[in-house]
């Protein structure tokens, strides 16, 4: 009876034992079929985000491209006219006589060497006081790419002394839309035409004026002393505008 009942205890505990197997074996088949599900999506989720690394990545080196050249363009433009008023400076302060006056002249020149169309039809050509004049009364209005037109079409013209009072009224013209390059090489190149003209002592006012709106200070100062030295009395309206870009040049006497 004992080995029967022992055989029978025996064979239970047995099938208990198995059935905890089965159990664990089925559990465990169950995280590992988890486990293939989580490695596939992380799988994917890994490429995903390599993908857009890379385009991120390709992203930046194009911005720093785009960025290197515009720096490159704004660093030569500021070297083209560092190199003018430098030139400017050397001719004002070695006299305006010989080489230093056509050095000078040259890029006013390339400005003013394509003149804007006239729209008009053909007609009667005008003479150099009719065109001075109605470039002032365009200058007056506020018109300032007409008074360079007509100040220009001087220019192009026969050499005679009404070029003078062109090169100033396009220097005033170029400094009415705020080009104050060119128009400071404008107006110096007004003054070395006739040195000892009516215009001079107002066409160096203009450069002084034109260098302080670059904020080239030192430059301008220098026009200033050019002024007082050479015009020792000039006009009270000069003097008096002298006297102004003194004090916003901060100029030392």
């Amino acid at each position: 009876m004992r080995s029967v009942m022992s055989g029978f205890l025996s064979v239970a505990s047995r099938s208990r034992l198995w059935g905890r197997m089965g159990m664990l074996a089925g559990g465990m088949a169950l995280l590992a079929g988890t486990g293939v599900a989580w490695a596939g999506d992380n799988g994917n989720l890994t490429l995903q985000l390599l993908d857009r690394v890379n385009t991120l990545e390709q992203e930046t080196r194009d911005m720093r491209g785009q960025i290197d050249q515009l720096t490159n363009q704004v660093q030569q433009q500021n070297a083209a006219m560092s190199k003018q008023i430098e030139d400017m400076n050397f001719a004002m302060q070695h006299g305006h006589g010989g080489t230093g006056g056509a050095g000078l002249a040259a890029p006013v020149a390339a400005d003013t060497a394509a003149p804007a169309p006239v729209a008009a039809a053909p007609a009667a050509k005008r003479s150099a006081d009719d065109l001075l004049k109605a470039g002032n009364d365009a200058l007056m209005q506020q018109d300032y790419a007409a008074a360079q037109t007509d100040a220009q079409q001087v220019l192009s013209g026969p050499r005679s002394p009404r070029q003078v009072d062109a090169q100033y009224l396009l220097a005033q013209s170029l400094a009415g839309q705020k080009q104050y390059r060119q128009s400071a090489l404008a107006y110096y190149d007004a003054y070395n035409r006739a040195p000892h003209g009516a215009r001079a002592p107002s066409a160096l006012l203009g450069v002084a004026a034109t260098l302080v709106a670059l904020n080239d200070r030192a430059s301008a100062c220098q026009a200033l002393d050019k002024l007082a030295s050479e015009f020792p009395e000039p006009a009270p309206r000069i003097k008096s505008a002298e006297q102004v870009y003194r004090k916003r040049a901060k100029c030392s006497s």
